[in-house]
């Protein structure tokens, strides 16, 4: 979800009804931290409580000096990631091409809960099932997790190797639940609030965290609160709710990004929202040309008007007299 859950897409989320939201993956090496992409994903300016930063990297020493730097930034919750698949991420070793290596995430475990212990600050950590399927040690990792005194582990249905095709499993993570005194979160292919109390009850799991599902459907997170709590089902958001909420997500993208970046990183966004609906694809085609915030932002909003002005019933000929009359 790197480049997807920036500031401004994780307070929409929170608004919305997702109880936590963790930031996009930072690199622990201190020569990027001032580099503007990292300055960007370590801003929490404003942002709804609880703050949770995501550290990615191979050195223990490392990991804990960037766990403590962005804990004294105003992080009250390090996340570890170790299921990062993507090849730049593993090709140093990073993410989940730990998974091969059990001692070094012994290592790493350690020197960041111990680093965070003086703080206050908890340390939870994200993994997936294993590099492959034929070497899946989520068991084992989870036990290291919870001996070095990680607070949490998140778990994703699939293995390294399986990057984000084909379908999660939850057998894994139902097996890591019931050897577990921690909590643990299921993710992995949570794609509605059915599918959210499903996993739920088979896993056993504490809760669930949502990932691709909540692009361009922010609204998931309330749909799913929702259910689970009085299992009914939300109906599903308006139009015109749809403008209002892209717009104020465009609004706040723009402020975070400025003119350059946040016109051109604003397009998958839009095109995820408007992903399904009537004349979407040709529009997001004449979209993606327009070079400025204010283009783009009023081609948006007329967009949804023309939307809503398609979508109105037709009067009868005889309730027009009538109304005529």
């Amino acid at each position: 979800m790197a480049g997807v859950t920036d500031r401004p897409f994780r307070q929409l989320c929170k608004k919305l009804g997702a109880g936590y939201a963790v930031s996009e993956m930072a690199a622990s090496n201190p020569k990027l931290w001032d580099s503007v992409k990292t300055s960007r994903r370590l801003n929490h300016d404003g942002e709804i409580a609880p703050i949770s930063v995501q550290i990615a990297g191979a050195d223990p020493a490392m990991m804990a000096e960037a766990a403590v730097f962005n804990a004294n930034k105003g992080a009250r919750i390090i996340d570890i990631n170790m299921g990062c698949p993507v090849k730049k991420v593993c090709n140093v070793a990073s993410g989940s091409a730990l998974l091969r290596h059990e001692d070094l995430i012994a290592r790493i475990l350690d020197a960041v809960v111990s680093a965070c212990a003086p703080l206050g600050v908890p340390v939870t950590l994200k993994t997936r099932t294993g590099w492959d399927r034929e070497s899946r040690n989520a068991l084992r990792v989870a036990k290291l997790a919870e001996n070095a005194g990680i607070a949490a582990l998140t778990l994703h249905g699939r293995t390294r190797a399986d990057l984000y095709t084909g379908e999660a499993e939850y057998d894994t993570i139902r097996a890591v639940k019931a050897e577990l005194t921690i909590p643990v979160i299921a993710n992995g292919d949570i794609d509605s609030p059915e599918k959210a109390k499903h996993v739920l009850d088979y896993t056993g799991a504490d809760a669930v965290m949502i990932g691709r599902a909540a692009q361009g459907r922010p609204w998931i997170f309330r749909e799913i609160d929702h259910y689970l709590r009085t299992g009914e089902s939300l109906a599903p958001p308006s139009h015109g709710e749809m403008r209002e909420l892209l717009l104020e997500h465009l609004d706040d993208h723009y402020r975070f990004y400025g003119e350059h970046t946040g016109v051109r990183t604003a397009r998958k966004h839009i095109g995820w929202y408007l992903d399904g609906l009537p004349g979407a694809d040709s529009f997001c085609a004449r979209m993606n040309l327009i070079d400025n915030t204010r283009d783009q932002w009023r081609a948006v909003s007329d967009w949804f008007d023309t939307l809503s002005r398609d979508a109105m019933p037709h009067r009868a000929p005889v309730a027009e007299a009538l109304m005529a009359a």
